[in-house]
């Protein structure tokens, strides 16, 4: 399972750091090499900061390197969602902030010779309960002053019964983009390094020690003046990110289609979710179809949802030929406003940027624009509708309440009542992943190429009961969204170590 972007790579012109032939410190250590993390740094190296990169993976393998790609200031019915409860100033905020992270990765884009599709996007209706929905995102972005028109037509081969357009918006392969980003931070000085995970922070003074598994696993202290989290959803407990945003899973599909193949980026407001692109590849053109979202850990069978998707996609472009699937992970925040800056109040050593609620294509070239202005000492103007601690929060209590109780309900009902969640007892290839057994001995157990594994299902971040992901075959929890592989290595936190392993058995055939 490997996104169309990472899986057509070219490679790479630049080589990664190697830590141990490098100092030990530096000015900033940003954790995460993704959009926010990249841009973060080669900010920071501008002005002449000495700045580490750490990437627990390579970089683009989590949500960038997984994402549709889409550079736009229609984010589906974001806005609707923002002006309600916040009023106008931080909507208009807001769009201030992503405008400026669009304009910036499309000027880099063109600086560095980065390919960018530049289209309509829409925000439709697949039938009239849509509508309404749909109407309102109007409402809002004329509101904030965006020039987005009614369309009641639209050129689409699948159900439309009218959407919102915003001319002249953006999308792209995001990983040409990253790659011209680490380009620049090792041309300037920077360092990256991959195959590196954080496992913990030590907060001492005005300074940070940052402990680390290398690509040997050996445990190497790092330090710094400042750090910045750019790792999806802030690996740290401290200020309770986990608490105030909610994961979600979706997933996409790349098709071979023999005809033409929608033009505009489109995606709807009435569920099941269907979101739309083309992307260039070097024999044409691939069809990209994205949604079958759900909170992780909590879909009984995600691989149903997947099936829906592709037979939608089969049906609405017909001889088309699926080429890729994969899928990604992103948090909603309970205001829908992005947490971006210091990790608690009045503190300028660790910063956080999480929230982009599946826009990170602009929220996290936003996050960095306004993380580098602060810890560079200056503040970007819509910085307030990003900020980390706002009494704008204040918004999304009733949201905040109701996901920790079902945190709480779904905490006791894996302790409580052990069973198979997925799947069945003696788990078929590929196929099914248990839990079982008594509350004091738990195990989860999956098969995959023909390697039985069994872990303890026990996720480290709060004891949360894991969870099988039938369609990426994982392990999920289902309070906080942390992902493990089927022999339990970690894939992303807030955990920041693997689920307890077993001795796999090995079959053949």
């Amino acid at each position: 399972m490997t996104s169309l972007w990472l899986s057509d790579r070219a490679d790479p012109t630049w080589t990664a750091s190697r830590l141990e032939d490098g100092p030990r410190s530096a000015d900033v250590i940003v954790v995460g090499a993704g959009i926010t993390g990249l841009m973060t740094a080669v900010l920071l190296a501008r002005a002449g900061k000495d700045v580490l990169v750490v990437e627990a993976r390579t970089v683009g393998s989590c949500a960038t390197g997984n994402t549709t790609a889409k550079i736009s200031l229609l984010q589906g019915s974001q806005l609707s969602k923002i002006l309600p409860r916040h009023g106008l100033d931080v909507a208009r905020a807001y769009v201030d902030g992503n405008r400026e992270g669009q304009e910036w990765v499309l000027q880099h884009c063109e600086s560095n010779g980065v390919a960018v599709q530049r289209e309509d996007a829409y925000t439709y209706a697949q039938s009239a309960r849509g509508v309404l929905s749909a109407r309102a995102e109007l409402a809002a972005c004329q509101a904030v002053g965006l020039g987005a028109v009614w369309d009641d037509a639209a050129d689409v081969p699948f159900p439309y019964h009218g959407g919102v357009r915003l001319p002249d918006q953006a999308q792209f392969d995001p990983m040409p983009f990253l790659d011209s980003l680490a380009t620049e931070l090792l041309g300037r000085g920077g360092r990256l390094v991959e195959h590196t995970r954080v496992r913990r922070v030590s907060w001492r003074g005005k300074g940070v020690r940052v402990h680390v598994n290398d690509a040997a696993r050996h445990d190497v202290e790092l330090q710094a003046g400042q750090l910045v989290l750019a790792t999806g959803i802030p690996i740290l407990d401290r200020g309770g990110y986990f608490a105030r945003v909610k994961p979600s899973r979706s997933y996409c599909l790349a098709f071979k289609v023999p005809g033409n193949i929608t033009r505009p980026m489109m995606i709807s407001t009435d569920s099941p979710t269907r979101s739309v692109r083309y992307a260039p590849v070097a024999d044409g053109e691939r069809l990209i179809v994205g949604g079958a979202g759900h909170t992780v850990g909590r879909k009984k069978s995600p691989s149903k949802s997947l099936q829906e998707l592709s037979s939608w996609a089969r049906k609405h472009y017909p001889g088309s030929v699926q080429t890729h699937f994969w899928s990604a992970q992103d948090y909603t925040p309970i205001d829908y406003l992005p947490y971006v800056g210091p990790i608690l109040p009045n503190t300028e050593t660790i910063f956080v940027a999480t929230g982009f609620n599946k826009w990170g294509m602009t929220n996290g070239p936003a996050a960095a624009l306004a993380l580098s202005s602060r810890i560079l000492g200056g503040r970007m103007d819509w910085a307030g509708a990003f900020a980390s601690w706002s009494p704008h929060e204040l918004s999304g209590l009733l949201m905040a309440l109701q996901a920790n109780l079902e945190v709480g309900f779904d905490l006791a009902k894996g302790w409580i009542t052990p069973a198979i969640r997925t799947g069945r007892r003696s788990p078929v290839n590929g196929e099914g992943g248990v839990v079982s057994g008594p509350p004091w001995h738990l195990e989860a157990r999956c098969r995959v190429d023909g390697t039985e594994h069994r872990v303890s299902p026990v996720c480290p971040h709060l004891g949360g009961i894991v969870n099988w992901n039938d369609a990426d075959q994982a392990w999920e929890c289902p309070l906080h969204g942390s992902r493990f592989a089927p022999d339990g290595t970690l894939l992303e936190g807030p955990a920041t170590r693997d689920l307890t392993r077993s001795a796999p058995n090995v079959y053949s055939g």
